[in-house]
């Protein structure tokens, strides 16, 4: 599977990216609990796409670094296709 390929509300998308760059880390609270979440421009050959990272994630994925999604999400957030593991997919750092 290629970012080219990924269509909003897609599921269960299995893809290796390289991790381009990630933002600043933004804390948020739900549910009385505080979590943290940041943006990541990640690409393949077929182009570039936002992969969304939630707390752990957030501190595990550095730029240059190459990234596996297991049963990963697209969403649309602004017009923008947005990449992240949702409920139940998986980041694994590739090597």
């Amino acid at each position: 599977m290629e970012i080219k390929d990924l269509q909003a509300g897609q599921g269960k998308v299995d893809i290796t990216v390289e991790i381009v760059s990630v933002q600043e880390p933004r804390t948020f609270d739900k549910f009385g609990k505080t979590g943290k979440v940041a943006n990541a421009k990640a690409k393949d050959a077929s182009g570039e796409i936002t992969l969304t990272l939630w707390n752990e994630q957030v501190d595990q994925v550095k730029a240059g670094m190459r990234v596996k999604i297991t049963n990963g999400y697209v969403s649309e957030f602004r017009g923008e296709r947005q990449l992240g593991t949702g409920k139940f997919g998986q980041l694994e750092i590739v090597t």
